[in-house]
């Protein structure tokens, strides 16, 4: 391609196209500001884990969207999974959690001959069936895992367990988002400020 060359009083169809996706609209204009504002996000249910690429493939798009994975370890002959993971998955498609943030949600097939061979179990520390136990950032956020059926059987203490992990946002930590507290960005390590 050669020089351009520019004519008087005339403007070429394409030039004038090209033009017109220059200006910016009204439409088109980005908002910027410097506070943190977390807007709602939709959450999203992803099918059955039965292999460790499948995992690192939920973990790769839950960490580019900024929201927690929360994954339900199941068995194909644990009980309390067949109650557990349909309220949980209920839970999630019914929007708990989407004002703090979001969620995406999976079942991690412990029991799956490719999962078991990966050692996933013991990379995650999941010493009983089921456990719930959510990612943030690619990282187990093993200090808020749960493996009592008494409480992944309880709607209510769900509800919140989802929403304190929506909080976390991208930030990691004790599920505060880093918004709510002086120390939010610590996960509250120090307790609550005075």
């Amino acid at each position: 391609m050669g020089p351009i060359r520019v004519v008087t009083g005339r403007v070429s169809p394409i030039t004038k196209a090209a033009l017109r996706c220059t200006q910016p609209t009204t439409a088109s204009r980005a908002v910027f500001s410097t506070s943190h504002r977390v807007e709602a996000s939709r959450n999203q249910v992803y099918a059955s884990v039965r292999n460790a690429d499948q995992l690192q493939t939920y973990l790769l798009l839950s960490s580019s969207t900024r929201t927690p994975l929360l994954t339900l370890w199941t068995t194909s002959w644990c009980s309390t999974c067949r109650v557990v993971a349909p309220l949980l998955e209920h839970l999630v498609e019914s929007g708990v959690g989407e004002v703090e943030g979001g969620v995406s949600y999976c079942t991690v097939e412990y029991d799956a001959p490719d999962v078991m061979e990966a050692g996933l179990g013991l990379t995650y520390m999941i010493n009983s069936i089921p456990t719930l136990l959510s990612f943030d950032a690619q990282e187990a956020q093993t200090q808020t895992k749960v493996a009592d059926g008494r409480q992944l059987s309880d709607r209510k203490f769900l509800e919140e367990w989802i929403r304190n992990e929506a909080r976390r946002h991208g930030n990691r930590g004790g599920g505060d988002g880093g918004g709510r507290s002086p120390l939010g960005f610590l996960g509250g390590l120090f307790g609550k400020p005075k």
